[in-house]
């Protein structure tokens, strides 16, 4: 075998190399015992952006109206509070923020169940870093879910 295919080429990457050579990673949350598909699946990557979306932008227009004194250079530091508080209490109590239960998403403890209050500190605390969000496993999760030990997955 060429080493060049042990390697994986610049366009397919490793992944795709080791796959060529048969090596099985499964789909993404079978080591968490979760479906492949439908509820209690991980969820969707464009559907987490989409969430985050949503709740930094109802984070913005709060922190707007109500925080910042209708001074645009003010809004985004209140944001990043109202978004931190609104993450902690949301998921601390409910399981999701608004964005997340609008597009059909909630965060779960990895053993399942509700995330406790001490997690959902952690995760949003870590969330605001934005560094552990960029930082991805396998089955998609974040670094701050993974430390948080928390799972997006579909309602």
């Amino acid at each position: 075998m060429d080493n060049r295919q042990a390697i994986g080429s610049w366009l397919s990457g490793p992944k795709a190399a080791a796959e060529e050579m048969g090596v099985d990673f499964g789909y993404r949350g079978e080591q968490l015992g979760l479906p492949e598909e439908g509820p209690g699946a991980i969820a969707p990557l464009g559907r987490r952006f989409g969430a985050i979306f949503i709740d930094w932008s109802v984070s913005a227009l709060i922190a707007y109206g109500l925080l910042a004194h209708r001074t645009l250079h003010l809004t985004n530091n209140w944001a990043l509070v109202v978004f931190l508080v609104m993450s902690i209490l949301t998921v601390g109590t409910v399981g999701s923020t608004p964005g997340k239960r609008i597009l059909g998403l909630r965060l779960i403890a990895e053993g399942g169940g509700r995330l406790s209050f001490p997690r959902a500190l952690l995760r949003s605390v870590l969330l605001c870093l934005a560094i552990p969000a960029l930082v991805w496993d396998r089955d998609g999760r974040g670094l701050h879910d993974r430390l948080a030990r928390a799972i997006q997955v579909r309602i």
